[in-house]
């Protein structure tokens, strides 16, 4: 039976966030970000959740998640601004259960 996952997001501004993630609704880390408005509306997702825009680029904290970056992905952060070794896009992070614990912090806006 799919479950809730708790992951902590720090903001821009540095306040940590721990939030529910529901595991059975095929949401990522941006629709995430979005729904419990961590970002203000408009500077989180602008493409979509398409790998396109950036704007949802996170920096990974810890080693839960185990996915690597895939080819869309590698070719946005390429021309994106505020790019760490961790950096992620988070519409291409799917929330799933293997993820709990998860622990991100949003770049800053480009």
């Amino acid at each position: 039976m799919p479950q809730d996952i708790t992951i902590k997001i720090t903001d821009r501004e540095g306040t940590i966030h721990e939030v529910q993630a529901p595991t059975d609704m095929n949401l990522n880390i941006m629709e995430l970000i979005r729904m419990y408005e961590l970002a203000p509306e408009g500077t989180v997702g602008v493409c979509g959740g398409m790998a396109m825009c950036a704007s949802c680029q996170c920096y990974v904290l810890n080693s839960v998640l185990k996915t690597e970056r895939n080819d869309d992905e590698e070719a946005m952060l390429s021309e994106a601004f505020h790019v760490q070794p961790n950096s992620r896009l988070g519409c291409q992070i799917p929330i799933t259960e293997d993820i709990e614990g998860l622990e991100l912090k949003i770049a800053p806006e480009q």
